[in-house]
């Protein structure tokens, strides 16, 4: 299979798709790679070690946008490479199309076969290929949220673990997943006062036995939430639900009543954010204040730590790449179940039923349109 890695045009993305670690194990497979130019500059993956990799280096990702039977991306396409696709294309990435639909409709037109990482699934209710980036996020929205803490950021100038004789920030984390648990064992590790909220009773338990008395854990409900994120000096959202849109549980009332120069770090804002206040920010410009509470809401947080998050990406997703191109998508997605799980456009229908239902859109059953 000839598979194209294109550059990143997201702002301030430095991820790449593939490795020169991932690029020689698929060449050593007979499968035919091309790199877009430069690709991995930025995070210490030069041109010479995709060539030593067995990769063919293009200038522009036009030829490989044209030529590729498979593009292997990070980040959902943009309106251009959209617009790139052509029909029976293969493409394998993060789309997060729920609160996209302008994305989504892009995919549609294009006709192209649409794998979204966010949605393929494992045997254990898992999901593998978002798992490695919500850690890095998780971990991320502590770092964030200390930052824009301090007073020079907007912040109210509030040191996460206080110091002797001085009392440590109130965090409020919304959602015990990986996010969650992974914003919680920064926030423990720097001495802040942690709250943990979620609607599933075993999840909290299991967050429980991770740090004891260390995290407070609540279950999710409106008066619950409404009382703690208004008494918190940091509050992050890690709410998902597969597919979905990410529901809004942070009223823009709750953020009328925070203290001024509180912090809100938007995990969720690939989903559509799950503050009523939340909007989209790049790492260029990450932060807007409302009501005199500080928003972090970057799309892309682990493209901050690339290349810790490209090796750690590229560990989930190559077993999956190497099937599909291996066995070609058809054959691979009607074998594997959890792979079918991730595919979310196919040649022009919506295939995820999450999806359709937050878009409008008509459904069609993955496994109808495989006949799996």
């Amino acid at each position: 299979m000839k598979i194209g890695i294109p550059k990143e045009i997201k702002v301030h993305e430095y991820r790449v798709g593939m490795t020169p670690t991932s690029v020689r194990e698929l060449t050593r497979l007979g499968h035919q790679i091309i790199v877009e130019s430069n690709i991995g500059l930025g995070i210490g993956f030069d041109d010479k070690a995709y060539e030593n990799a067995g990769a063919t280096i293009t200038a522009t990702a036009d030829l490989i946008f044209a030529e590729a039977e498979m593009i292997v991306k990070v980040k959902e396409p943009q309106p251009s490479e959209c617009k790139k696709l052509r029909s029976g294309q293969l493409l394998f990435t993060y789309l997060h199309l729920a609160p996209d639909p302008k994305q989504t409709q892009g995919l549609i037109d294009s006709d192209c076969i649409a794998i979204a990482y966010e949605t393929v699934t494992d045997r254990f209710g898992g999901l593998p290929l978002l798992a490695p980036m919500s850690e890095v996020a998780g971990r991320m929205s502590i770092q964030a949220g200390a930052t824009f803490l301090e007073k020079g950021n907007g912040g109210c100038g509030i040191l996460l673990g206080g110091v002797a004789g001085v009392s440590p920030a109130k965090v409020v984390i919304l959602g015990g997943g990986v996010v969650g648990a992974n914003a919680a064992k920064m926030a423990v590790g720097l001495g802040a006062q942690v709250t943990v909220f979620d609607k599933n009773p075993r999840r909290l338990n299991e967050v429980d036995w991770l740090f004891g008395s260390r995290v407070q854990t609540l279950y999710s409900t409106y008066d619950m939430i409404e009382k703690h994120v208004i008494d918190a000096d940091l509050v992050i959202g890690a709410v998902l639900v597969m597919g979905a849109a990410a529901p809004e549980l942070v009223t823009h009332a709750m953020v009328q009543n925070m203290r001024a120069g509180s912090v809100m770090v938007d995990v969720a804002i690939d989903q559509g954010g799950c503050f009523e206040t939340s909007r989209p920010t790049t790492h260029a410009d990450p932060t807007y204040i409302v009501d005199d509470v500080v928003h972090y809401c970057v799309t892309n947080m682990p493209g901050a730590v690339a290349k810790t998050s490209t090796v750690a990406l590229n560990n989930a997703t190559l077993p999956f790449i190497i099937a599909l191109a291996e066995k070609g998508y058809m054959k691979a997605l009607q074998e594997d179940e959890h792979l079918r799980q991730g595919l979310n456009i196919f040649k022009g229908k919506v295939t995820h039923q999450a999806v359709a239902n937050d878009l409008n859109l008509p459904y069609a059953a993955a496994a109808q349109v495989l006949g799996a």
